[in-house]
Formats: structure tokens, C-alpha cells, sequence
């Protein structure tokens, strides 16, 4: 499994935009986006009016790092997305939506996506009542998700739930009772958040 393990700040910093990648960091003044940090390396903020690829090249990469992708993996949802019919920067938008770790930022119960992908990863997550432990795993309309039913687990997850800042999207059904996610519908453009 391939990821980056690198410093998280840093692509903030590089993009010069809150990604959230760090969970409860990115909503306080120690975010170094806030601060007003110039961009890693040598020689800080680029010079100039910026080109129509350059635009494109930080706007693909800011999308990567925000879900947590490589650009093998990034490719793959690109030529899924672009053999679908409709617009393929939407279809592509749609599919990181539903990839599983994002499901678990979004609704709440992780805070940040790496963590969403840790949970997933270790198998403490069950989709209609199966244990998947595929972060990329691509939720369906229909589907419940719901943490395992592990004491500490469970009250990691209400925890996390409990200390979200953002509202639950609207093509997600949260019940706070017995701790399950249901896809209402397939998400549209304006429930990405990026």
C-alpha cells in the first residue's frame, strides 16, 4: 500500500490552501496556511502570472493530495471516470467522493481522511454487514457502513462524530443511534467539498 508519509503541513503549505488533511490542527491558528508560511523550498512564492498548465498541473495535484492518492491510482479513477458518460471532471469528482476512507472524514467518523483510510485499512469497518478493509472501495446507493462492534472502537468513532465541525453532506444518512452511514444517492458536484 502505497501513501504519503511525508510532512501534511507541507502540502497545505505547497498549495497554499487548507486541504484538512491533519484534522482538528486545520481549524486552529497552528495551521501554517494561516500564519501566512511561504511555500516549501528554496526559493518560496513562485514569480509571475502563472500558466494555463500550471493552473491545471496544481489544480490536479491539490485534487491528489486532498483525497490522499498517488498518481497511478489518481490515473485509474481518471480512466474510469472518463469512460463513463457526462462530464468527466465531475465523474471523476464523484468517484474520490465515494471512496470509503473519504466516506468515514465526511460523515464524521474520522477526523481527517488518513485516519478514515487507517480504519478502513485495519478492518474496522464492515459495509452491509461485511468487513472490508479496502480503503478505495467504492460505496453504492444503498450501502450501510458502520464501525465493528468493538468497544473502543465504537467509542472512537462517537467521539470523532461528536467533535465534527462541518455538517454531514446530504447524500449521506448518519444515524448517531446505533452508529451507521447509509448512502441516500450518489454524491453531485456540489457535495464535493474540495
Amino acid at each position: 500500500m502505497a501513501r504519503y508519509t511525508g510532512p501534511k503541513c507541507k502540502l497545505c503549505r505547497r498549495e497554499q490552501q487548507k486541504l484538512f488533511l491533519k484534522g482538528e490542527r486545520c481549524h486552529t491558528a497552528k495551521c501554517p496556511v494561516e500564519d501566512g508560511r511561504q511555500p516549501p523550498g528554496q526559493h518560496g512564492y513562485p514569480r509571475g502570472r502563472p500558466s494555463d498548465y500550471s493552473f491545471r498541473l496544481r489544480e490536479k495535484q491539490k485534487t491528489k493530495r486532498y483525497y490522499g492518492l498517488l498518481e497511478d491510482q489518481f490515473r485509474r479513477f481518471f480512466n474510469k471516470a472518463e469512460k463513463t458518460r457526462g462530464d468527466t471532471g465531475e465523474k471523476l469528482l464523484t468517484l474520490l467522493e465515494r471512496r470509503l476512507d473519504n466516506v468515514m472524514a465526511v460523515c464524521g467518523f474520522a477526523v481527517s481522511r488518513s485516519q478514515g483510510r487507517q480504519l478502513v485499512n485495519h478492518g474496522h469497518m464492515q459495509v452491509n454487514s461485511r468487513k472490508n478493509d479496502v480503503p478505495s472501495y467504492i460505496v453504492e446507493e444503498g450501502d450501510v457502513i458502520r464501525p465493528a462492534p468493538k468497544d473502543n472502537i465504537l467509542e472512537m468513532v462517537r467521539e470523532n462524530r461528536e467533535s465534527m465541525q462541518e455538517e454531514t453532506p446530504a447524500w449521506l444518512e448518519v444515524n448517531d443511534a446505533d452508529m451507521t452511514v447509509r448512502v441516500v444517492r450518489m454524491p453531485t458536484r456540489e457535495d464535493v467539498t474540495l
